[in-house]
């Protein structure tokens, strides 16, 4: 199942930051038992996390995917049916992959096309891209929405998940 949160230009410490990313996923537990995730970028202060059901590649396909300098955060809820055509097409570009999680392709996509890669995928997901070279949030779901994926802004910064409960667990959203 997954669960996928964040924030979004948070005015707070970075400590602060990261303490509400761990309790925006212990709301997510139920999704993702198998492993949790976390990745932030404090100057951009914005933080990704993910909770994993593992259902593909069960040792490597760990979220939140990084570009290879670790300038662009992906996670993903979800399944993307057409990763192993855009895998092929994006390794004869040279990229790399570390993984055989259907996810991992969402990286190396918006690096080639940004925002626009949506249009190439086929699945249900939702997603979020956290990219600090452009200190940009994306956003996205699944055409006919089977993923869900809350969000709010609040005085302290923007909050989604993929769960109500997640976002009221911070504490930010009432």
């Amino acid at each position: 199942m997954c669960g996928i949160a964040g924030i979004y230009r948070f005015n707070g410490e970075a400590n602060e930051l990261r303490q509400h990313l761990g309790v925006m996923n212990d709301a997510l537990l139920h999704r993702g038992p198998d492993e949790s995730g976390m990745h932030v970028y404090e100057g951009l202060r914005a933080g990704v996390s993910v909770r994993r059901l593992s259902i593909l590649d069960l040792e490597h396909g760990s979220q939140p995917f990084l570009s290879e300098d670790g300038s662009v955060a992906v996670v993903c809820n979800g399944e993307i049916y057409n990763h192993r055509s855009l895998r092929k097409e994006l390794q004869a570009k040279g990229y790399r992959f570390r993984s055989r999680s259907d996810c991992e392709v969402l990286v190396y996509l918006y690096l080639e096309e940004g925002p626009d890669f949506l249009k190439r995928l086929n699945g249900m997901f939702a997603l979020a891209v956290l990219d600090s070279r452009s200190g940009t949030l994306f956003l996205a779901r699944d055409p006919v929405g089977m993923k869900h994926l809350y969000w709010s802004e609040t005085p302290r910064g923007i909050v989604f998940a993929s769960e109500a409960r997640a976002l009221f667990a911070t504490g930010l959203v009432k």
